[in-house]
């Protein structure tokens, strides 16, 4: 049975400027890639955090049906947020102590992509010649050319 992986990145021009997500979803058998599809996207003024978080919830709410997955992201915030934190701010309200939740709207609908799924995630270091994270990035920037000026 192939397993299903989730290559996520974001970047951004600026922050906040313009940004883009990229996302690699590869599904293997052993060592062998079965499947593979590639997504991006960007914003005009947005910050890294957001794009960050858009190319995991991208990910997620590309696949059809409940699925399995490892989500690999070198964004701490992200893995941190949805491993963690999350928790704390849902048992609250969606509130945390010491003031609101930055991309409050992002949270949420990255929970609820979450939700359908049974995820693991995994932080890799950035720009560290990880093959599938360099990819990411590149995502990310083609996903950001259409909106730099």
């Amino acid at each position: 049975m192939a397993e299903l992986f989730a290559y996520t990145d974001g970047a951004c021009s600026g922050n906040p400027g313009p940004g883009g997500w990229g996302a690699i979803l590869i599904a293997r058998d052993g060592e062998a890639v079965v499947k593979e599809r590639e997504l991006k996207g960007g914003e005009a003024n947005t910050t890294n955090n957001r794009m960050e978080m858009l190319a995991a919830i991208n990910a997620l709410e590309a696949l059809a049906r409940s699925s399995k997955l490892t989500i690999v992201t070198d964004s701490a915030y992200v893995k941190d947020g949805i491993t963690k934190w999350i928790h704390g701010w849902k048992a609250k309200g969606w509130k945390k102590k010491g003031g609101e939740i930055k991309n409050l709207d992002l949270w949420k609908r990255l929970d609820e992509a979450q939700a359908r799924h049974d995820v693991k995630w995994e932080w890799v270091k950035g720009h560290a010649g990880h093959p599938e994270n360099e990819r990411a990035d590149e995502l990310a920037r083609a996903g950001m050319a259409p909106y730099k000026p």
